[in-house]
């Protein structure tokens, strides 16, 4: 069977069919497909067994789907039942004993099962989660839905791996250390993020239970000050950041700081810059007296 072969329905992602089986069956199912291939006579059983594969990654791969099937028992169970039936169909059509067949329909029934206990652990996780969080933040600012967490799957490098478990916004730098602790109590992996626009995949999520820690909310970076910390002989050099308050880049900039902003495009530079900026490639320097004047034009 080739690499490139697609019969697993509602594949809507780059993952191909053996890739999908050895991530739900593992990789002796993959090898058990292949030798079966051959014998096929009608194609119905396999036809059923990839139906039953679809439904899952399908699920597990769209946030939204889980929302909805953890807010409906009934359907959750509508559906579980349906992946059992078909297996009790394939079980069923079988007109001789054979090892291969009987491996992947015990590896089958495994993984229906154990999709159908994710949304109960999946409850109870988010229950200990809200109750663990909103200790440290708001519960506004702690996130289970669809579009936080598929906001919150990859950044520039576009690799999509698994889907976060939770994405907190902390609104300042205190809460940040309490949602911290929280997380390793929960045993949450624990995954900081910016802008999301990093190349090198370190905001991807590589487990299901990871939270997201979304930085964006702490702007604000005041003067550099040396404070003596625990564990420290000598002064560190420490930075406070918080939400950006309304006063601007003058409660953020010292009066004789500099602020470096990313200019994309050369007429919107041409426009802006004055004789008191530097611009080296796309990147442009602003002196506080600069950036006031930008803000009253």
């Amino acid at each position: 069977m080739t690499g490139r072969l697609r019969e697993i329905p509602y594949n809507y992602t780059s993952y191909s069919d053996r890739e999908i089986v050895v991530r739900i069956l593992g990789s002796r199912a993959w090898h058990l497909l292949s030798e079966l291939r051959d014998q096929r006579r009608t194609g119905r059983s396999a036809r059923m067994l990839y139906e039953v594969l679809g439904d899952i990654w399908a699920v597990i791969r769209n946030p939204y789907l889980q929302d909805d099937l953890l807010a409906n028992r009934k359907r959750l169970d509508a559906l579980i039942e349906a992946m059992h039936h078909r297996l009790r169909e394939i079980q069923a059509r079988r007109l001789n004993p054979d090892d291969n067949v009987s491996a992947l329909l015990e590896a089958a029934t495994r993984a229906v099962d154990d999709f159908a206990a994710q949304f109960e652990e999946t409850r109870d996780l988010r229950r200990r989660t809200i109750r663990a969080l909103s200790r440290a933040t708001r519960k506004d600012n702690i996130c289970f839905d669809g579009f936080a967490r598929v906001s919150h799957v990859t950044d520039a490098t576009d690799w999509r791996v698994e889907y976060p478990f939770v994405v907190i916004y902390p609104d300042t730098e205190e809460e940040v250390a309490q949602i911290v602790r929280a997380c390793i109590d929960l045993r949450l992996t624990i995954i900081p993020r910016g802008g999301g626009t990093g190349y090198t995949g370190g905001a991807v999520p590589l487990d299901r239970f990871s939270a997201v820690i979304n930085t964006e909310k702490l702007e604000r970076l005041a003067k550099v000050e040396y404070l003596r910390v625990a564990d420290a002989n000598e002064p560190v050099a420490t930075i406070q950041v918080g939400p950006a308050g309304p006063s601007g880049p003058q409660a953020i900039l010292a009066s004789d700081g500099i602020w470096c902003i990313q200019l994309s495009y050369l007429p919107l530079m041409l426009t802006n810059m004055n004789f008191y900026d530097i611009c080296h490639e796309h990147l442009s320097y602003y002196s506080l007296d600069a950036l006031k004047k930008l803000q009253a034009a």
